[in-house]
């Protein structure tokens, strides 16, 4: 498949979508974005910015916005899947049937399913056809929508259990400032991208509690222990959480404030409640609901998370943010390598 002359449709027309079709239109490709809202695609036609959700920052004129999801994934080489976690399957559904059979599906959607614990591409293989399964990659790493839009170096990773489509997707998305690495792992790269949002909200709300740098670099460490075990518990590589889609973007959602489930937590801490701070929101914090899928999927597979557990709680159960940072803090003292 030649990659200069790719085909390419991009499903989802969130911060992330649109700045992931942005990129590609300046590559030169010609990129047709679904939106599921009449507004975001007449504001991408109409002024090239997607004001909804990305005011301020000018598109490429090469992408042709559409709400015609069928018209959007037909006839393409590569189609992005950038849709909230929670309506994945729907979608799935209403575009399956219109992908050619030769096409390849990259995942930039991160969570895992509420009710069945599936990664975003294990959602894809439950929906499509059979003979998807060896063309599906994942595309994850420490990259906010926007500064990606604004050309800022951004390194993240391709992972496929088909090397060679990993190889297709790093060529196709390589940019002098959007650096692709790529990888086997896409449980880990999965799991890397959908638990770092959950602890992104326990690190907003350490801030919101003005608990202090100490506190906040002891959680992101921590953080990471509870992802790479349940990783390991999952089959994915360890050493995959040491790199971009584990520590590298678990760094930036925790300590970035254009992270939108760091800013959930961070508007908890100050004592805000759930309901008013999503009320508020236009865009998705995947972590409060990935929180829920995290805590059911550990307490299945027996591996202890006590800090996704304490979110999960926090959002859930009522327990105050103050007694969460207790009971994490008087747990059973440990060595720190145990089950690491």
């Amino acid at each position: 498949m030649d990659v200069a002359s790719a085909r390419i449709g991009v499903v989802g027309a969130g911060s992330w979508g649109t700045a992931l079709a942005s990129l590609l239109g300046m590559k030169g490709y010609r990129v047709a974005l679904w939106a599921y809202e009449t507004e975001v695609r007449d504001s991408i036609a109409d002024f090239h910015e997607n004001k909804v959700f990305m005011p301020g920052i000018p598109l490429s004129e090469n992408i042709t916005p559409s709400n015609n999801i069928k018209e959007v994934v037909s006839d393409k080489d590569l189609v992005v899947v950038v849709v909230p976690s929670h309506v994945l399957r729907e979608t799935a559904a209403k575009f399956g049937p219109s992908l050619s059979a030769g096409t390849i599906l990259v995942s930039a959607s991160k969570g895992i399913e509420n009710k069945t614990h599936l990664t975003m591409t294990g959602v894809l293989e439950d929906v499509l056809p059979e003979s998807f399964k060896n063309r599906l990659a994942v595309l994850s790493g420490p990259s906010f929508g926007r500064e990606v839009a604004q050309k800022v170096p951004t390194v993240v990773t391709a992972a496929s259990a088909d090397p060679l489509v990993a190889l297709y997707v790093q060529n196709v998305f390589s940019t002098p400032f959007f650096r692709v690495y790529t990888h086997h792992d896409t449980m880990g790269v999965e799991l890397g991208g959908a638990v770092k949002n959950v602890i992104a909200i326990a690190s907003g709300i350490i801030d919101g509690m003005n608990l202090g740098l100490n506190t906040r670099a002891a959680l992101i460490t921590r953080g990471l222990a509870e992802m790479r075990r349940l990783g390991v518990r999952l089959g994915a590589n360890p050493l995959t959480f040491s790199g971009l889609a584990g520590m590298g973007d678990l760094i930036l959602t925790c300590t970035g404030t254009l992270s939108r489930n760091y800013t959930v937590g961070k508007l908890i801490g100050e004592g805000k409640k759930l309901d008013e701070i999503l009320a508020d929101m236009k865009m998705v914090a995947e972590g409060v609901k990935t929180a829920k899928s995290v805590r059911n999927l550990s307490r299945r597979v027996g591996v202890e998370m006590p800090i996704s557990e304490a979110v999960y709680d926090v959002l859930y159960e009522g327990l105050s943010p103050k007694e969460a940072v207790y009971r994490l803090m008087t747990r059973d003292l440990k060595d720190e390598m145990e089950d690491i």
